[in-house]
């Protein structure tokens, strides 16, 4: 599919848009452009000198961009740029809504205003999504830390408030990969300094850069935060099993004197003197519940139950 800015005849677009192009869409717009499409392949390398090139007096340039599925997980979908003096196109094999968001609202009529456009939006959808995850990550720590009738959390509570934290962690560190992706086109563009590339607007890459510069510090500490609810999830399970431990403990060393006592009356010795008292029975059970009661009674004036 093919969308263009300024939309209209396809040989007066400033940028032509391809979303999983055909065959003959790639021809026809190599034919009108002069321009080198990349495929899919190439827009998904990841060195560096791949990502990042000049060709012809055009830049070759990629990098992932984030796109939201429908369970509202993120994933990274590889997009493509290519910028020459008279176009700018952008080539993707699955949707980014960002880039669809830029196309809606370009009304660029050169592009390198367009590239630029694109950049900002990308810039800005990636402030957005770090903003969701900010407040995800703040209703987990509520949710972490707040006492709930005074009871402890129980571990169906706890899985998924790991799952959760896990969530926010992955879709924070495809936000961050996609934000490297655009500061590393950036400065490349900005300092590239090669002779008849094409010139974008300082003011308008500075200020790009800026912002990326900032959300990629708040990023940094959004995944120190999310590293520490993660570690007090974990140490409120941890909690949560040595609790169960001690339990454990106490129900079996409280139960250790009823079972010595039932063995020693249990062994039935001709010559035992309790096996002719009238009461022997009734006091050997009554033993067996004192024995029982007495350590219960001792862990809790510990405060161990």
């Amino acid at each position: 599919m093919i969308a263009t800015c300024p939309s209209g005849d396809l040989r007066d677009a400033a940028w032509i848009d391809l979303l999983s192009p055909t065959a003959n869409e790639l021809e026809q717009v190599r034919a009108l452009t002069g321009l080198r499409v990349p495929t899919q392949e190439q827009v998904s390398e990841i060195e560096s000198t791949s990502r990042l090139s000049f060709e012809k007096g055009a830049w070759y340039l990629s990098t992932p961009l984030v796109s939201p599925k429908p369970d509202g997980d993120y994933v990274l979908v590889a997009a493509g740029f290519v910028l020459s003096s008279k176009h700018l196109l952008t080539v993707r094999f699955e949707p980014v809504p960002a880039i669809d968001a830029a196309q809606a609202s370009c009304d660029s009529s050169d592009a390198q205003s367009a590239f630029l456009h694109v950049l900002e939006v990308i810039v800005d959808r990636a402030a957005d999504a770090l903003e969701r995850a900010g407040s995800d990550s703040d209703a987990l720590a509520h949710e972490a830390f707040r006492k709930v009738s005074g009871k402890q959390k129980r571990s169906s509570d706890l899985r998924e408030t790991l799952r959760r934290v896990g969530g926010v962690a992955d879709k924070t560190s495809h936000i961050r990969d996609a934000l490297l992706g655009i500061g590393r086109i950036s400065a490349y563009v900005s300092d590239g300094g090669i002779d008849g590339a094409p010139q974008v607007s300082g003011v308008r890459m500075k200020a790009i850069r800026a912002d990326i510069a900032s959300l990629t510090d708040y990023e940094s500490h959004l995944a120190g935060k999310i590293q520490f609810l993660l570690d007090a999830t974990l140490g409120f399970i941890s909690v949560e099993q040595n609790d169960v431990v001690k339990t454990l403990t106490i129900a079996s060393t409280a139960g250790i004197p009823p079972v010595l006592i039932a063995g020693i009356y249990g062994m039935n010795f001709h010559l035992m003197p309790e096996l002719n008292w009238r009461y022997g029975y009734p006091l050997a059970l009554g033993l067996m519940v004192v024995s029982a009661i007495l350590p219960y009674l001792w862990f809790k004036r510990r405060g161990w139950t």
